[in-house]
C-alpha cells in the first residue's frame, strides 16, 4: 500500500518531505502534486521506476520523459541550451512549460527519445515539488499523471491513493493543485514549436 503523505501547500513539514525523500532515495515511486496536475517521479537513474511509470500509463518508446529540475543550474546539466533559446524559457519559468531539447550525456540513453536524442525538462513553480527538489539534490524523473484512456490528468490525492495505492509507493496530497497539463514547447530544431497547449500562454512563442 502507498503512504500517503498530507503536506501544508504553504509551509511543506521537512519530516514529511524528508521521508519523501528517503522512499525516492531507496528507488521508490510517488505521484506528487504540480502545478499542472499531479506527476509520477522517480530518481533518474531508478530503472525499475521508469519502467513502472511506463506500466502505469501504457507508455510507447517514443514518450519524452520529463526532468522536473528545480532551477537553471540544474536545467543546465542536463540539456543544450544556447542563449536565444535560454532567454525565451527564462522569461516564462518557473512555470506550466515543459520544453524538449536536446540532451546531455548526463541523460541515461533509455530516457531519451530515440531517434531526436531530446527531453523534456521544466521548473515548476509549486512549493511542494521545489521543497521536494531542494532536499532530494537533484531533478526528478516525472511523467503526467494521465491514466490510459483518461484525457485530463488526476488531481486530487485521495483519489489517486484510492486508484494506485499498489502501484505507488506513496502519494503527496497538499491540497488543490492545477487540472491543466503544462505547455509543452519543441526546441529540439531551434526556433520553438508549440506540441501542446496547456496552462502555459504561448504568445513569448508565437
Amino acid at each position: 500500500m502507498a503512504k500517503y503523505l498530507d503536506v501544508h501547500p504553504d509551509n511543506p513539514q521537512p519530516r514529511l518531505i524528508g521521508q519523501v525523500v528517503d522512499l525516492l532515495h531507496a528507488d521508490g515511486l510517488i505521484a506528487y502534486p504540480t502545478d499542472s496536475g499531479y506527476a509520477l517521479g522517480c530518481r533518474l537513474g531508478n530503472k525499475n521506476g521508469i519502467d513502472r511509470i511506463r506500466e502505469i500509463r501504457r507508455l510507447g518508446d517514443d514518450h519524452h520523459f520529463t526532468l522536473v529540475c528545480r532551477d537553471f543550474a540544474q536545467f543546465g546539466q542536463f540539456v543544450l541550451v544556447n542563449k536565444t533559446v535560454f532567454r525565451l524559457i527564462k522569461a516564462a519559468t518557473p512555470g506550466g512549460y515543459t520544453f524538449i531539447l536536446p540532451a546531455t550525456k548526463e541523460v541515461p540513453r533509455r530516457l531519451l527519445h530515440p531517434r531526436k536524442k531530446t527531453v523534456g525538462v521544466r521548473i515548476p513553480d509549486h512549493v511542494v515539488t521545489q521543497a521536494l527538489l531542494a532536499e532530494l539534490g537533484e531533478p526528478l524523473l516525472s511523467s503526467t499523471l494521465l491514466l490510459p484512456d483518461e484525457s485530463e490528468p488526476m488531481t486530487q490525492g485521495w483519489e489517486i491513493k484510492e486508484t494506485l495505492d499498489h502501484a505507488v509507493d506513496a502519494v503527496i496530497d497538499s491540497g488543490e493543485c492545477g487540472a491543466t497539463p503544462t505547455t509543452v514547447v519543441d526546441f529540439s530544431q531551434g526556433e520553438p514549436e508549440i506540441l501542446r497547449h496547456g496552462t502555459g500562454p504561448t504568445s513569448l512563442f508565437e
